[in-house]
């Protein structure tokens, strides 16, 4: 490994960006590199030190986080399939934090390894409000000596971090994780739609899941969003779509039937056609008040 002090950070986007200021106020040195400059202001201004470009935050730190939306950015930080990706892996960290396809993750360690690198898929349930807390929850899978150094550096982000094996299972188990996550939240929002064409009370509603066994961290702020038509971004649409495609792609790849993702792939397609990829995920409501339209 090289042996510098300082880590390095490259995607400050929803996520990113709350994850590095609690990384800083944790006291970690950062080298920050974010493709829109202007996302990294408030980073700079806690402390962290902004690189010219993406390799020099490789030529400066030993460990290399990136919180990056795809394999295709997370390819073009990396320099992958050029000359330059050696020279940015070998005796390096990387630690990957976004949610990518399995597939793509293990190539994508092979590749780091026959290069000279070290990798650690680490990708985390939850949005912007956890991210921001520092609530997250981190899977991580790779070699155990790098899963043990990463550990107590993502321990700023987390409320909890579950070693999951050889990378991909990290990943698959976060996938896993996101049917829970986006069959509630759409569940939450036919409900709250339910609600207002039945014209029940809605504060009524929020009682009751509030006080019932259905009651979840989730509930209480997606509920309460729906009800004020909120769809001030925490977990976008484009980026449910995502998920719910990764989710379903392994599943046909492993012959699992998957009938409540298949629905939601509709419905946040539908929502995105809208021009709502922007918004908060509750805004598939939008989709099924479309479908409610079409019956009337």
């Amino acid at each position: 490994m090289t042996s510098q002090t300082s880590v390095g950070f490259i995607g400050l986007g929803t996520m990113g960006l709350p994850m590095a200021l609690n990384l800083l106020r944790a006291g970690t040195p950062l080298v920050l590199w974010n493709r829109t400059v202007d996302r990294s202001g408030p980073a700079v201004r806690a402390g962290g030190v902004l690189a010219p470009d993406a390799a020099d935050v490789f030529a400066r730190c030993g460990t290399v986080i990136l919180m990056l939306a795809d394999g295709a950015a997370t390819d073009s930080v990396l320099a992958r399939g050029t000359s330059d990706f050696t020279a940015r892996v070998r005796g390096r960290r990387i630690v990957a934090m976004g949610t990518l396809s399995p597939d793509y993750s293990r190539a994508l360690a092979s590749d780091i390894r026959a290069a000279g690198g070290r990798y650690v898929e680490a990708p985390v349930s939850g949005s912007r409000k956890p991210a921001e807390a520092g609530q997250l929850v981190a899977m991580l899978a790779g070699d155990p000596s790098d899963v043990a150094a990463v550990r107590p550096l993502l321990a700023p982000l987390c409320r909890q971090i579950v070693d999951c094996g050889d990378a991909p299972d990290a990943l698959r188990m976060k996938l896993a994780v996101n049917i829970v996550l986006i069959t509630l939240v759409t569940g939450l929002a036919e409900a709250a739609h339910f609600v207002r064409i039945l014209r029940l009370d809605p504060d009524r509603f929020s009682a009751i899941l509030d006080a019932g066994p259905m009651a979840s961290e989730v509930s209480g702020v997606k509920v309460a969003k729906l009800l004020s038509q909120d769809f001030e971004r925490q977990a976008g649409i484009s980026d449910v779509l995502k998920n719910v495609r990764l989710v379903t792609d392994v599943a046909r790849q492993s012959a699992i039937a998957t009938p409540l993702m298949d629905v939601c792939r509709a419905l946040y397609a539908e929502t995105e056609e809208l021009g709502l990829s922007h918004e908060d995920m509750v805004a598939v409501v939008r989709a099924i008040e479309g479908r409610t339209a079409v019956l009337s």
